[in-house]
C-alpha cells in the first residue's frame, strides 16, 4: 500500500518465508499501534560483537597477572611430564628391567661365534618347553675332573665314584648367553684343580625373549622357565642313573644380577616338581629386591619412580626368598656364596651386606667375597672373580660330600621321564 506521506511497506507471506529459509520460523508482528504492518523479526545468533563483549566480561572475572602465567604454565608442564613418566614406568616396566635387545645383534648370536674363546670347553644348544609351553633355549656343557690323587683317597681315579654336579646358571638382564660362555668356560677350567672328582654339567638358561627363546620376558614367565630347566636336569640325571648306583647329585644355582632373584625364586618355591634339592646358591652382584633398587637408582624425592613400587610386577626379592628357603623343611639347607663387585656402579654396597646379614638371621651358612676393582659386569671377567666362583663351587661339592650318610642317599627319580 502506498500513499502520500507513507513509506512503502512490503507484506511478507509466511509461506514464502518458510520456503526461503525453512530452518527458521519467523515471528510476525501483523499490526502496530497504528494498525500498520511491521516487517518480520528473525531470531538470530549473537553477533560477533556480542561474543567479544562476553569474552571480555569473562576475562575480567578470570583475570591473572602477567607475571603469574609463566610459572603456572611450567608447573603444569612439569606435572604432566611427571604423570607421563609414572604411566610409562608402570606400563613398560618389563621392557625397562629386561633388555634382551641389547646389543642389537644379541638375538642372532651363535655359540659357534665364541667357540674359539672357550678354551676347549664344548657347548651345545638344547630346546625345551617351559611349563606354559613356551619354547626356550639352553646352553649345555659337560666336563669331568679327576680330582686330586691324595694318598688314601678312594674316589680318585674311579669314574663310577665321581660326584654328579649340576650348575644351573641364570644370566643378567642384557645380552644373550653366547658372549658369556667364554668366561663361564674358564671358570669350569678351574674346577679341574678341585680335590673332589666330579662330572660337571653346566646348564645356562636363556630366559623367554632372550637369544633364541620365544615370547617376551617377565618374572612369572621366567620362573616357569627356571622350573622347566630344573626338571630337564632331573630327567637327564635319571637317564644317567638308570642301572647305575651314582652318588647323590650336587646342585648349584648360580645367578648374576637379576639372575640372583630368579635363582632365589626357584630355590624358595615350595614345589619345584623335581627330586633335586639345591645345595648351594652363588649370588653374583646381587641386590635385595626391585623396590630397593628403585630407591637406590633414583633417591631424589621429587622423582616418581620410588613411589610406584605398589605397581611393580617384577619383584626379584632375594631378601624375602632367603627367609623362605630357610623355612623349608628339608634335610640340608643350601649354602649361600655372595660375590660382590668392589666398584659396583649400579648396586649399592650395602645390598650385599644386608643379604649376608639376612642369611645369618635365618640360619643359612653364607660366605661373602668382594672382587677388587670390579664393576657390576666385571666379576666374571677378572681373574679373581673366576677364582672365587670356581672355589665356591668346589667348596659346595666338598661340603655336600662330607654330609651325613643319611643325607646322601642315592638318587631316585621315580616318575620322571627322559630328557626333553
Amino acid at each position: 500500500m502506498t500513499g502520500p506521506g507513507r513509506d512503502p511497506v512490503m507484506r511478507v507471506c509466511p509461506g514464502a518465508v518458510r520456503c526461503l529459509r525453512p530452518w527458521a520460523r519467523p515471528r510476525m508482528a501483523l499490526t502496530t499501534g497504528r494498525d500498520q504492518p511491521s516487517p518480520a523479526r528473525w531470531p538470530c545468533r549473537p553477533s560477533h560483537a556480542q561474543g567479544t563483549q562476553a569474552m571480555l566480561l569473562l576475562r575480567r572475572r578470570l583475570h591473572l597477572p602477567t607475571a603469574v602465567m609463566p610459572p603456572l604454565i611450567f608447573t603444569g608442564l612439569f606435572v604432566a611430564l611427571w604423570c607421563w613418566k609414572c604411566t610409562m614406568l608402570v606400563l613398560f616396566q618389563n621392557a625397562i628391567i629386561y633388555n634382551p635387545f641389547l646389543p642389537p645383534n644379541s638375538r642372532s648370536m651363535r655359540i659357534a661365534d665364541f667357540a674359539r674363546e672357550c678354551g676347549g670347553i664344548g657347548w651345545r644348544e638344547e630346546r625345551i618347553r617351559s611349563l606354559d609351553g613356551t619354547e626356550i633355549a639352553l646352553c649345555v656343557s659337560e666336563i669331568s675332573t679327576p680330582g686330586s690323587s691324595r694318598p688314601g683317597s678312594s674316589k680318585a681315579g674311579s669314574a663310577a665314584a665321581k660326584t654328579p654336579l649340576y650348575v644351573l646358571y641364570f644370566q643378567g638382564n642384557t645380552s644373550s648367553l653366547p658372549p658369556r660362555l667364554p668366561d663361564i668356560s674358564w671358570i669350569l677350567h678351574r674346577l679341574k684343580d678341585a680335590d673332589e672328582p666330579i662330572h660337571c654339567t653346566t646348564v645356562c638358561l636363556s630366559y623367554r625373549g632372550y637369544w633364541t627363546s620365544h615370547d617376551r620376558p617377565y618374572e612369572s614367565g621366567i620362573n616357569k622357565d627356571a622350573q622347566a630347566a630344573l626338571q630337564w636336569i632331573s630327567r637327564l640325571h635319571q637317564g644317567r642313573a638308570s642301572g647305575n648306583q651314582l652318588p647323590k647329585p650336587v646342585v648349584v644355582f648360580w645367578g648374576q644380577s637379576i639372575g640372583c632373584g630368579i635363582a632365589t625364586n626357584l630355590a624358595a618355591m615350595p614345589n619345584r616338581a623335581s627330586n633335586l634339592d639345591v645345595d648351594a646358591l652363588i649370588l653374583e652382584t646381587p641386590f635385595t629386591n626391585t623396590r630397593a633398587m628403585l630407591q637406590a637408582l633414583y633417591p631424589q624425592r621429587w622423582l616418581p619412580y620410588q613411589y610406584l613400587w605398589p605397581f611393580l610386577r617384577n619383584h626379584l626379592d632375594s631378601w624375602k626368598n632367603l627367609g623362605l628357603i630357610a623355612a623349608k623343611q628339608q634335610v640340608r639347607l643350601p649354602e649361600v656364596y655372595i660375590v660382590e663387585a668392589a666398584k659396583d656402579e649400579l648396586v649399592p654396597q650395602d645390598h650385599g651386606t644386608m643379604l649376608y646379614q639376612r642369611c645369618q638371621d635365618v640360619g643359612l651358612m653364607a660366605e661373602r667375597h668382594k672382587i677388587r676393582k670390579a664393576l657390576h659386569n666385571d666379576v666374571m671377567v677378572r681373574q679373581e672373580g673366576k677364582r672365587v666362583i670356581a672355589q665356591s663351587i668346589s667348596t659346595a661339592v666338598a661340603r655336600a660330600n662330607r654330609a651325613e650318610p643319611e643325607q646322601k642317599q642315592p638318587f631316585a627319580a621315580a616318575g620322571m621321564g627322559k630328557p626333553a
